[in-house]
């Protein structure tokens, strides 16, 4: 399989059971996803030994900040040899324009739009009025007139914005769940295959992975669910 579909993300505390997941799966069959917890726990020492197993890496650490420190952020991850790398679209207009600016070569730049685990509700807390599609939306077309190559989405909204932004347009979407997997914390989900058939480019999935009994054959056959067979 050339272009994995599946992102299995590692949400561990440590290198060491992150790697242990790891040694269980195969860079065939799916790209790997480290955010902030186990970044912050293990540094670019650990993307370097999933490297080296063959594993391309989605370093999940959402930069927002000012303009110049986003820009500086995002070239200091680029240059740890990950596959993608992504920022807050809430950052902005100019934020986001330099952190294009500043990520050259085959590293792919996201823009996270509205977390999966937000409702209204939740922006309402927060002075938004807008529905979380709206603001979505809003936020994705902000990020490609930016020359960002994608979002972060829920699946829910992919539809919408494969129909606005176009079939290059990357999208990657948390919240994938198989039919019989836990909702855990997460409020806007979707089933692997209706997340490919809405216009996902990729899917982000954790614990019906990583807490599995035989987390290989989870991988194996949530990508024979999706018709992505090695």
């Amino acid at each position: 399989m050339t272009d994995p579909k599946i992102i299995v993300a590692l949400d561990f505390p440590g290198a060491l059971p992150a790697l242990a997941l790891a040694r269980r799966l195969s860079p065939e069959l799916c790209r790997l996803k480290v955010g902030k917890e186990l970044f912050t726990a293990a540094g670019p020492g650990l993307l370097e030994e999933l490297m080296k197993s063959g594993f391309e890496i989605f370093l999940d650490l959402k930069f927002h900040d000012i303009p110049n420190t986003t820009a500086q952020a995002c070239r200091a991850a680029q240059s740890l040899g990950v596959w993608m790398i992504n920022v807050h679209a809430l950052g902005g207009r100019k934020m986001l324009e330099a952190a294009r600016g500043a990520v050259t070569g085959n590293t792919k730049l996201l823009a996270v739009t509205i977390l999966t685990s937000m409702g209204a509700e939740d922006l309402a807390d927060i002075g938004i009025a807008e529905s979380p599609e709206q603001m979505v939306l809003r936020l994705a077309r902000l990020a490609q007139v930016c020359g960002v190559d994608g979002v972060v989405c829920s699946a829910q909204e992919t539809r919408l914005l494969r129909e606005q932004c176009g079939d290059r347009f990357c999208l990657v979407t948390p919240g994938i769940r198989p039919l019989d997997a836990s909702l855990d914390d997460q409020s806007r989900v979707m089933t692997p295959e209706a997340a490919l058939r809405s216009g996902s480019s990729y899917l982000v999935i954790g614990r019906p992975i990583t807490k599995a009994a035989d987390p290989l054959q989870a991988l194996l056959d949530i990508n024979a669910q999706i018709g992505c067979v090695p």
